[in-house]
């Protein structure tokens, strides 16, 4: 058994373990345990489901491509991994957990993508983490021009230093990891920086982006860079049969690793009901709605006039929407007078917050299985686009190395 950092006698592998693919249970943040525990019954309910699912998502096109990354590994220069900035433990690419970084001989760069939806100062602690173990890591925002830039350069560092300083050579980067983690929109985004300084501008052509995973299926090769010219083959998501820990499936899920079609979305939302009652930064959100912030004014105009700006209930990513649901979730946990460390009442409390949540969504009244149906969409989008706060569900682990009896 592995508790807390510590490795058992019994584990599988009694060698130095790679660090920078943490499978161990992961550091919470501070909380009463009982509180704790309430919540992972929440976690262990979708866990279940998700170990229900025996792998449905590892289907043939995803074993092949297993298999065609493992047999690129060897020939490339350099492996950019693409993680999940939320959960970077959580995210790790399989494949190369298997590989001891000894293997990848400092070939390898771990970008920690969406950064804009992770909690700031977890996600410096995770690159200075990463960094203290040999591990090169940067945390980008496929959707911020700037943060492409400077991945790369770092890619750009990287080729010239395994090429011994070459200015004009050639390298060959093999980009990985998990579905929906943005490899795509980065490739992209790296293309439309890097080609404008390539002979052939203009002519380069584009990965496809989806927001759902699983839709890469090929292994495809776009020029990003020249001088050095570097070269990056687009790989599918590979999310493996089973996971490291119970506590995978369930994150993996609510950041949309597997997709909400294979589970059901009401209880991925409960879970994330489940979390934000007991972390404190929803005592914020009343503040914001009441000052206002820079996705979300008091009034719901965004900075416009309400002559300017057309407001659509059925939208629910509309300001004055989210402006509701912060207001329906902050009232609801500050009024609840039972015991969130009960998990009956944490469960009374999110079967409350749904119920309150129709009416800030604005959904006409329909069948109870529907309705949350609804309310579990809207709400999970709203989170997964950073709307309901900035969260990161991986903690950096305090590895230590006593072993267990």
């Amino acid at each position: 058994m592995i508790l807390f950092g510590l490795y058992s006698r019994n584990s599988p592998a009694r060698r130095q373990p790679d660090h920078t693919n943490p499978v161990l249970p992961l550091r919470r943040p501070s909380s009463s345990m009982a509180a704790t525990a309430a919540a992972e019954a929440f976690s262990r309910r979708l866990g279940a489901a998700v170990r229900g699912l025996s792998g449905a998502w590892y289907g043939r096109h995803m074993a092949a491509a297993d298999r065609a990354i493992r047999a690129r590994l060897p020939l490339v220069d350099l492996v950019l991994e693409v993680r999940d900035a939320r959960i970077p433990a959580t995210s790790a690419f399989e494949p190369l957990r298997r590989r001891s970084q000894e293997d990848l001989d400092g070939r390898r760069i771990v970008a920690l993508n969406k950064a804009d939806l992770a909690d700031p100062s977890e996600t410096q602690k995770w690159v200075a983490f990463m960094k203290q173990r040999g591990c090169s890591s940067v945390a980008i925002n496929s959707h911020s021009r700037e943060s492409i830039k400077e991945l790369l350069n770092v890619v750009r560092s990287k080729i010239r230093e395994i090429k011994l300083g070459e200015n004009d050579c050639t390298g060959t980067v093999l980009l990985v990891g998990i579905p929906n983690v943005g490899k795509s929109a980065i490739i992209n985004a790296m293309h439309q920086i890097g080609r404008i300084g390539a002979a052939e501008k203009g002519k380069l052509k584009h990965a496809i982006v989806s927001s759902h995973p699983g839709e890469t299926r090929d292994i495809s090769g776009y020029k990003v860079a020249s001088h050095p010219n570097i070269y990056v083959l687009d790989t599918p998501g590979i999310l493996c049969r089973t996971f490291a820990s119970d506590e995978c499936g369930p994150r993996l899920a609510l950041t949309g690793a597997i997709k909400d079609s294979l589970l059901e979305e009401h209880d991925i939302a409960k879970f994330l009901l489940a979390l934000l009652n007991l972390r404190k930064e929803y005592r914020d959100w009343d503040n914001l709605n009441r000052m206002g912030d820079k996705s979300c004014l008091a009034d719901g105009t965004s900075g416009r006039s309400q002559h300017t700006k057309r407001q659509y209930s059925s939208d629910h990513t509309q300001d004055f929407i989210v402006k509701a649901v912060r207001q329906v979730l902050f009232e609801t946990t500050v009024s609840f007078q039972g015991d969130l460390g009960n998990e009956n009442e944490l469960r009374r409390l999110v079967d409350s917050q749904f119920t309150s949540l129709q009416n800030a969504f604005r959904l006409s009244a329909e069948s109870s299985e529907d309705m949350n149906k609804r309310v579990a969409i809207k709400l999970l989008n709203l989170y997964r686009t950073g709307r309901l706060g900035h969260y990161t569900l991986d903690h950096v682990p305090e590895v230590r190395h006593e072993v267990v009896a």
